[in-house]
């Protein structure tokens, strides 16, 4: 994701005198409970759990990399591809939470940030700079993170074979997956290490230095979830559709662009709905729908019409812009609606009803 600032939570403010009380709310989930365990089912189920899904989805991609740099083999090649995508479908639904650490420490640009011009990385591998991991600390975020991994392991066209990859890019690519085991390692110790951002969050509204009341901390929830379809309609999707421009899309050279605006949205629908992966408990359709059952049904029923529409795409992002313009408009339109709903109807009712 390119770095971008969250939606400002003040702002919502402004709702507030625009929500009325639902004429017919669901009064059989305890209100006060659903709150309560919905922030922690979000943080030790979700956020914490992601993150280490995460850090140990670098720890193997690192492995299977240092495996290739021994022996470029096809096999080998194959195995670190699939390592980077695993890597890339967690990353990809972080980003339904994008807050915290992984904003105020910019670990999501050191990871993260596109596109990417595969000139620039022939010329830093044309130079003589070491590529040691301090020195690609040093580059433009452009030079780090998943995508120059991915330059390397697929090549401009995605049929890079094993036995083409340089001893330069073999150098480069160890270098970048320890720089990115890194980041995904500070990234988790800044939620359960020393610093413990998760007791921040699970105590939103008590001792919580940085979410002085629990609405503060769901009107980031609400703003992150708003945020990614921004990111993703309103940037990911919307430029190089616009632009007509396959060189500017998210993932280009494994061609998984498509499946990393999927993932964005399940992230979105994980932390709705209060679950990830094998684990569903509280979420924030259980606070909404103890107050306005109508407003849960219409964000659950506009999450999965989000979502249906990016699988309407049936080919690589960088054909659909020129192939597929109708269905590629489409998926934009669900999220541009989703996303109206979450700002003009959850936000307000977050501001209404969560008042510690």
């Amino acid at each position: 994701m390119k770095n971008k600032a969250l939606l400002i939570a003040a702002t919502s403010l402004l709702f507030v005198a625009s929500c009325k009380k639902d004429d017919n709310p669901a009064t059989t989930v305890d209100f006060e409970t659903a709150k309560t365990n919905a922030i922690k089912n979000f943080t030790n189920n979700i956020a914490v759990g992601t993150y280490s899904d995460l850090n140990n989805a670098a720890i193997k991609l690192n492995t299977s990399i240092l495996a290739l740099n021994s022996s470029a083999t096809e096999a080998n090649l194959a195995t670190a591809r699939t390592d980077w995508k695993n890597m890339r479908a967690i990353w990809e639904q972080s980003e339904g939470f994008l807050f915290g650490p992984v904003a105020d420490n910019d670990y999501d640009p050191k990871m993260d940030t596109w596109p990417t011009d595969f000139n620039e990385m022939e010329t830093l591998l044309a130079s003589s700079d070491p590529l040691t991991v301090s020195s690609i600390e040093a580059k433009p975020l452009t030079l780090r993170g998943y995508h120059p991994i991915e330059y390397i392991l697929f090549g401009t066209d995605g049929n890079r074979a094993a036995t083409s990859i340089t001893a330069r890019q073999k150098t480069y690519m160890v270098s970048l997956s320890a720089d990115l085991k890194n980041t995904c390692e500070a990234l988790y110790t800044a939620w359960t290490g020393s610093a413990n951002y998760a007791s921040e969050v699970l105590n939103a509204g008590g001792t919580s230095t940085v979410y002085k009341t629990k609405k503060e901390l769901f009107i980031a929830l609400v703003d992150g979830m708003a945020g990614i379809c921004e990111e993703v309609g309103g940037g990911k999707i919307f430029e190089p559709y616009t632009a007509k421009d396959s060189s500017i899309v998210e993932s280009p050279y494994s061609g998984t662009s498509m499946i990393d605006f999927r993932n964005n949205i399940i992230g979105l629908q994980n932390v709705y709905l209060g679950r990830y992966g094998s684990k569903e408990g509280t979420g924030i359709k259980d606070v909404v729908a103890a107050k306005n059952k109508s407003l849960d049904n219409k964000i659950q029923g506009q999450i999965a019409a989000a979502i249906a529409a990016i699988n309407n795409v049936t080919v690589p992002f960088e054909l659909a812009i020129f192939d597929q313009r109708v269905q590629t408009k489409a998926a934009m339109d669900a999220l541009a609606t989703l996303q109206k709903t979450l700002e003009d109807e959850l936000n307000p009712f977050v501001v209404q009803y969560i008042t510690d």
